[in-house]
C-alpha cells in the first residue's frame, strides 16, 4: 500500500527525487505554528574527541568519552560507512543507541521483578582502561550505569586474527546469584533515509537482515545499492542470536527510518512480560552469575566483498552455513533438501514441534557438506534444531504449507465464499465483489476509516479481488469465474472504473468514502475515527489520479482474457477480445496526456515504476501475438517514453514514498525489454540489497517493507513485514534475470524464496493475510487481507519449477521432486500452476498457455528433453507450449519439437489425450 504519510507533506511526483520527512528540529518558529522541538542536550561527549584505529579490515573511530563507534568504514569501500556517522550529532543525546552500548535485565535469585539497565539512559564518560596487544580500547562502563546496577560491565574492542570484535565482560558485584534475563547488543547501522534523496540513500545507507539462528545466527548489513562490501556480524563467546528487538529511542521509527534493533542473547525477561504468550523463534533463555563470577559476551565483525559471498565468508571464518532447497517454505508434497557446512560434525538434528518435519540423513557431498532430505508433516511454523559436536546450536526456521496447488485452491474458495460480498442495497455499489476480510472477526471489512480498505481501492482494498483474478489465471474454476464475471460487469466496469464520459477508463481511488450527506440513511460505524485524512470524502474517492490503482484493473482484464483465449466454455459474458481491449484501453488511459491541460499526464505517479507493472509488458506481448500491431505500437511508445526517463536517472525507481521496494519490478522489466542493461542491473542490485537469503522462512527472499501495516493491516504500526507483497513482486525480475544467467544460483535462491513466501500468507482454510508481524511481542499473521493481492500476482506470474545442476549439491529441483535414473533426470513439477519449467543447465524455458506439465525429463549427457503433459479436460483439450532459450550456453543449440505441430500466437498446439501425452525436443547445434 503506497499512500502518502502525513508527515511527508504533499505527495510528490517522480520528478521530485527529494521527498523528505519533515524535520521540526532546529527550525525557527513560524506564526500560528507551535515552536519546534528543542534539540536534546548532547551527552555522548563528542566534544572530547575521538579515538581512531586502522585495523586489517576497517577504519574504526570511537567516541573517546563513551568508546562507542563513531565510524566503521570497510577497507576498499571508498569511504563508505556502515554507521550513521553523519547523523552522530543528532544522535548524541540520552536514549540513542550506538554500537558498543548494552541493555540488560537482571534480578537477584530466580524470582521477582526484573530490573532494566542501559548504557544510554543517563550517559556519562566511561572509565577508560589500559589497552595493549590485541585490545584497541577498553572501558569500565560503571559511570554510565545507575549506581544500583549489580553488574560491573567491562567492554573492549579487540582485533584478533585480523578480525574486529566487541566484547563485554559481566561480573556479579553482589554476594547473591544474579539472573540475566535479557541481554541486548544494539546494532546501530545506517538505515537513516530521512532527509536524503534516492541517490544519497543508495550511496550512504544500509539495511540489516537478521538470521535469528542461535549460535549460528548472524546479522548481515548490506548497502541499499546492493553492490560493494557487506558486513556480517557473528557471535563469539557463546552469544547466541536468540531474538531481534526494536529499541525505544527518542527518534521514532517512520517510513524513512526503520529503527534501531538489538541482538538479544537472552530474552526470558521479555518472554515473561511484554512477549508473554507469544511463540518465539527460539526458546527464551537466561543465564545465572554466581557471586563474583563473570561471563563474557561478544560479536565479531566480518567483511565480505559482495552480498553473494556472505556464506563463503561465514564458512571461511568457521561459522556454520545452512542451505535449504527450495528454501525454507516446505509444501507437504515436496522433498526438501538441507545442506550443512560446519567445522564440527552434527551431533543431532530434531524438528520442533516433534514430528513436524521428517528428517532423513543422506550421504555427504563431495566437499563434506552434511546432507538431509526433509518432508513437511504438520502445517505451520516449525524449526530444525541442530546440535553440533562442539556444543553449538543452530536453529533453522521453516514454514510447512499444504501442497501449493491445494493452498491456492483453498484461497480461491475462501475468496469466492467467505469474502464474496452481496448486498444489492449497498449505497456504495460494491456488490457483488470480493472484498477485504478480517480473520480475527471472521467477517468482511465493510467499513474502515481508511476508506480504501472497504472501498475496493488502492492496494489495501484491491488486494482481494486482484488475488481472485490471478487465481483464475493460474487455476481457472468454472464457478469462481462465473462470480468474477459478475464482479467485472457489476462493479469494476462502470463502478470502480468509469465506463463513459471524459474519464472513461479512469480508475477511482475508492468505492467507499466518508460523506454522510451523500449516503442518507447509511450508518457509519461510530467506533471508528472518521476525522483523519484517511477518511476520504466522495470527491476524493472519485479521483482518477493515483497511478498505482491501474495495474490491478489491467491484471483483472488480462487474466480473464487469458482464460477465455486458452480454455473452452469457462468465460461467458464477453469474448476474449473484449477483455484484451479493456486491458489495452486501460493501459493507454493510464499513461495518456491531457491536451487541454498543457499536455500533462492525466494520472499521477506514472513516471514511476508501478507495482505489478509487469502486467503492461504481458499485455504488450499478447497484443503482438494477436496481431494487434497498431495497439501494440501505442503501448510500446508509451513505455519507451517512461523508460527513456529512467535511463537518465541514477536510481530510477522512485515512489510516492521517500524510499520504496515497489518500483524496481517494473523498472527492471522495461529497461530489460528496451535493452538498457545498465539500468536493469541497477534495479536488480537494489533488490539484492534488500532481499536476503538466510535460513529462516520469514526473512529468506523477503523484500524489505515496514510501513504498510499502517495502510493495509489491522495492527497499525511501523514494523518489518514478513512476506508482504514486496516478496512476490520483487521475485519477478530476480528470476527473470536468473533465467538469462543460470550460473548465478544466488538469484534463484532469493527469487524462489520470495515466490514461495507469498504462499505462507494463506492459512489452512484459505484466508490470505497481508503479512506476518515480525516484532517478538506479536509474531503472527495480521488479521486483515489488506494488500495481499500484489503478492499473489507475483506468485502467479512467477510460479514454476526450476531444475539446476549445482556444482556442490548436484541435480536439484526448486518447486518439484527430482529423480535420476542413469543419464535421465526426471522432475515432477509441484508448484501451484505447473505451467512453467526451467532447465538451467540448458537455458531452456518451457511454458504452457494451456495444459499442465506432469513430468519433464532431461538427459544429462545428450541434452535431449521429454515433456509429459497432463490429461485433457473438457475446458482444456489442447496444450499450448512455448519454447524459449533466454540463456545462451556454450555447447547448447536450438531446441525443436521432433514432431510437427501447428503454431498459434507463438505457441505449439498439442492435442491432449486421456493419460500422459509425451512430446520430445531435440537439440540442434
Amino acid at each position: 500500500m503506497n499512500i502518502k504519510l502525513k508527515i511527508m507533506g504533499a505527495m510528490l511526483l517522480a520528478c521530485a527525487l527529494f521527498p523528505f520527512v519533515h524535520q521540526a528540529q532546529n527550525q525557527p518558529a513560524q506564526p500560528g505554528r507551535p515552536a519546534p522541538t528543542p534539540t536534546p542536550t548532547p551527552t555522548l561527549g563528542l566534544e572530547q574527541g575521538y579515538l581512531e584505529f586502522d585495523t586489517p579490515e576497517f577504519t574504526l573511530k570511537l567516541v573517546k568519552a563513551s568508546q562507542t563507534i563513531a565510524a566503521l568504514q570497510p577497507k576498499g569501500g571508498n569511504g563508505f560507512d556502515f554507521t550513521p556517522a553523519d547523523r552522530l550529532e543528532r544522535r548524541a543525546s540520552n536514549g540513542h543507541y550506538h554500537l558498543g552500548d548494552l541493555t540488560i535485565r537482571v534480578r537477584k535469585g530466580n524470582t521477582g521483578e526484573w530490573k532494566e539497565y542501559s548504557t544510554t539512559t543517563a550517559r556519562k564518560p566511561v572509565n577508560a582502561l589500559s589497552a595493549s596487544g590485541q585490545t584497541l580500547a577498553a572501558a569500565d562502563l560503571s559511570p554510565t550505569l545507575p549506581e544500583d546496577c549489580p553488574v560491573q560491565i567491562t567492554r573492549s574492542w579487540v582485533v584478533e586474527n585480523g578480525k574486529l570484535a566487541l566484547r563485554y565482560e559481566l561480573k556479579n558485584k553482589t554476594s547473591e546469584p544474579l539472573q540475566i534475563g535479557a541481554l541486548g547488543i544494539p546494532m546501530g547501522f545506517n538505515n537513516h533515509i530521512t532527509g536524503r534523496n534516492l541517490q544519497q540513500s543508495h550511496e550512504i545507507c544500509s539495511f540489516s537482515d537478521p538470521y535469528i539462528g542461535q549460535d549460528a545466527g548472524y546479522l548481515q548489513v548490506t548497502r541499499l545499492k546492493g553492490n560493494g562490501p557487506a558486513l556480517v556480524v557473528v557471535p563469539e563467546s557463546k552469544t547466541p542470536f536468540e531474538a531481534y528487538q526494536l529499541l525505544n529511542e527518542p527518534m521514532r521509527p517512520a517510513q524513512t527510518f526503520e529503527g534501531t534493533f538489538a541482538w538479544m542473547a537472552h530474552s526470558q525477561a521479555y518472554a515473561e512480560n511484554e512477549w508473554k504468550g507469544v511463540e518465539q523463534w527460539n526458546t527464551p533463555t537466561s543465564a545465572t552469575l554466581a557471586p563474583n563470577a563473570s561471563r563474557t559476551y561478544g560479536v565479531r565483525f566480518l567483511v565480505t566483498d559482495e552480498i553473494r559471498n556472505i556464506e563463503k565468508t561465514l564458512a571461511a571464518n568457521n561459522r556454520p552455513v545452512a542451505v535449504g532447497i527450495p528454501g525454507y517454505v516446505l509444501p507437504q508434497d515436496i522433498e526438501g533438501k538441507l545442506f550443512l557446512n560446519a567445522k564440527s560434525k552434527v551431533a543431532s538434528i530434531v524438528a520442533e514441534p516433534a514430528g513436524a518435519i521428517t528428517i532423513r540423513k543422506d550421504k555427504p557431498t563431495s566437499k563434506g557438506w552434511q546432507a538431509y532430505t526433509l518432508s513437511g508433516n504438520t502445517w505451520g511454523r516449525a524449526r530444525l534444531l541442530v546440535k553440533y559436536a562442539d556444543g553449538n546450536q543452530q536453529a533453522i526456521s521453516y514454514y510447512v504449507i499444504k501442497p501449493s496447488a491445494q493452498a491456492v485452491a483453498d484461497m480461491g474458495n475462501f475468496l469466492f465464499t467467505k469474502q464474496w460480498f452481496v448486498d444489492p442495497n449497498d449505497p456504495f455499489r460494491r456488490s457483488p465483489s470480493v472484498m477485504s476480510y478480517d480473520r480475527e472477526a471472521d467477517k468482511i471489512v465493510s467499513q474502515d476509516s481508511r476508506v480504501w480498505i472497504a472501498g475496493l481501492g488502492d492496494e489495501g482494498g484491491s488486494g482481494s479481488w486482484l488475488a481472485a483474478a490471478m487465481k483464475q489465471f493460474g487455476q481457472p474454476k468454472r464457478e469462481e469465474i462465473a462470480k468474477y464475471e459478475q464482479f467485472i460487469d457489476g462493479v469494476l466496469w462502470g463502478g470502480l472504473q468509469y465506463k463513459d464520459g471524459p474519464n472513461k477508463y479512469g480508475v477511482r481511488k475508492s468505492m467507499f468514502f466518508y460523506s454522510p450527506a451523500d449516503v442518507p440513511g447509511f450508518q457509519y460505524d461510530p467506533s471508528l475515527n472518521w476525522t483523519t485524512w484517511t477518511s476520504w470524502k466522495k470527491a476524493d474517492a472519485e479521483s482518477i489520479g493515483r497511478g498505482y490503482n491501474y495495474p490491478h484493473v489491467v491484471a483483472a482484464y488480462w487474466s480473464m482474457y487469458r482464460v477465455a483465449r486458452n480454455h473452452e466454455g469457462l468465460v461467458k459474458n464477453h469474448a476474449w477480445d473484449w477483455y484484451l481491449e479493456q486491458a489495452y484501453q486501460t493501459t493507454k488511459f493510464t499513461f495518456s496526456r491531457n491536451a487541454d491541460n498543457r499536455n500533462r499526464r492525466r494520472v499521477g505517479y506514472v513516471e514511476l515504476g508501478l507495482m505489478e507493472g509487469d502486467i503492461f509488458l504481458m499485455v504488450l506481448q499478447d497484443l503482438k501475438r494477436e496481431g494487434w500491431t497498431e495497439k501494440a505500437n501505442d503501448i510500446e511508445a508509451l513505455m519507451k517514453e517512461r523508460t527513456e526517463r529512467w535511463k537518465r536517472e541514477a536510481y530510477p525507481f522512485g515512489s510516492e514514498m521517500a524510499w520504496d521496494s515497489t518500483g524496481q519490478e517494473e523498472v527492471y522489466a522495461w529497461c530489460d525489454y528496451f535493452g538498457y542493461d545498465d539500468k536493469a542491473q541497477v534495479s536488480l542490485n537494489s533488490i539484492i540489497g534488500y532481499m536476503p537469503t538466510v535460513p529462516h522462512w520469514g526473512y529468506n527472499g523477503n523484500a524489505r517493507r515496514y510501513w504498510d501495516f499502517l495502510y493495509g493491516g489491522k495492527i497499525r504500526r511501523i514494523e518489518r513485514q514478513l512476506h508482504h507483497y514486496g516478496s512476490g513482486l520483487n521475485a519477478i525480475p530476480v528470476l527473470s534475470h536468473f533465467r538469462k544467467h543460470p550460473e548465478d544460483d544466488y538469484l534463484l535462491r532469493i527469487g524462489y524464496g520470495g515466490t514461495m513466501g507469498a504462499l505462507t500468507n494463506i492459512d489452512r482454510e484459505g484466508f490470505a493475510s497481508v503479512a506476518f508481524h515480525s516484532f517478538p511481542s506479536t509474531l503472527k499473521w495480521d488479521p486483515y487481507t489488506g494488500d495481499y493481492g500484489p503478492n499473489f500476482f507475483g506468485y502467479a506470474l512467477n510460479a514454476g519449477t526450476y531444475v539446476i545442476n549445482h556444482s556442490e549439491f548436484g541435480w536439484q529441483a526448486f518447486g518439484g521432486n527430482l529423480k535420476r535414473k542413469g543419464d535421465w533426470i526426471s522432475v515432477t513439477p509441484l508448484d501451484a500452476l505447473r505451467t512453467r519449467v526451467y532447465l538451467a543447465s540448458r537455458g531452456l524455458w518451457l511454458t504452457l498457455d494451456a495444459g499442465r506439465f506432469e513430468a519433464v525429463e532431461v538427459n544429462a549427457k545428450t541434452g535431449a528433453v521429454r515433456i509429459g503433459l497432463a490429461n485433457a479436460t473438457p475446458e482444456t483439450p489442447q496444450a499450448r507450449l512455448r519454447i524459449e532459450q533466454p540463456a545462451k550456453i556454450a555447447g547448447v543449440g536450438n531446441y525443436r519439437l521432433r514432431e510437427q505441430f501447428k503454431q498459434e500466437r507463438e505457441a505449439f498446439v498439442i492435442a491432449l489425450k486421456q493419460g500422459t501425452t509425451w512430446v520430445e525436443l531435440s537439440n540442434e547445434r
